[in-house]
């Protein structure tokens, strides 16, 4: 039988981005913390897991249904920004720049892993766009070939019915080195230019 610390590590290895240094790192630190604390951590987590759901509008997940951003009157009902993945709103609300509705996908159109419209969010956004006020849809899947697929999909999709389609720019990242940056990142960095 495998000892402790690797029967530990296995589970934090399933977390995106923890390597197995990291997750043997982090299996020493939970076997040596008192039983309080590994207690409070468990149930902390299995506490938010048993009160997390999807909001029935916009796919977010959250504590609520409707979750908090479908209810607040205050955000511009005009304006629906679609992203891939629920962290993604987050990063939308952190720039405190946008005050509009949300959409979430749940992916992007990858049809070499299966991933096609159906398998996403897709026909319940064109379902509440036919029933809702919304006059812009902001475009903010990521900056690859799948969501560069599914920014295009979702125009041809929309445009028709007369909603202004965008799509977020992007470019170099603030305090940035040109010389560092790849040949897409700067190609985006030209093509979405402004007068200064």
């Amino acid at each position: 039988m495998k000892d402790a610390v690797e029967i530990i590590a296995e589970q934090f290895r399933r977390l995106p981005g923890i390597g197995i240094k990291s997750a043997r790192r982090l299996a020493y630190f939970m076997l040596e913390r008192p039983q309080e604390d590994v207690d409070t951590f468990l149930n902390t987590i299995k506490e938010a897991r048993a009160h997390s759901c999807y909001c029935s509008i916009c796919g977010n997940l959250s504590t609520s249904d409707p979750c908090p951003i479908c209810s607040d009157d205050s955000r511009d009902q005009h304006t629906l920004c679609v992203v891939e993945q629920p962290p993604d709103v987050q990063a939308m609300e952190k720039s405190q720049e946008y005050h509009g509705l949300y959409h979430v996908l749940h992916g992007a159109l990858s049809p070499l892993d299966g991933i096609g419209p159906e398998q996403l969010r897709i026909k319940e956004l064109l379902h509440r766009l036919e029933s809702s006020q919304v006059k812009e849809v902001i475009i903010a899947t990521d900056p690859d070939t799948e969501g560069e697929a599914t920014a295009y999909y979702l125009s041809r999709l929309i445009k028709p019915s007369g909603i202004k389609v965008t799509r977020i720019a992007r470019g170099l990242p603030a305090g940035g080195d040109i010389g560092y940056a790849d040949s897409i990142t700067l190609a985006g960095a030209v093509q979405n230019r402004k007068e200064i």
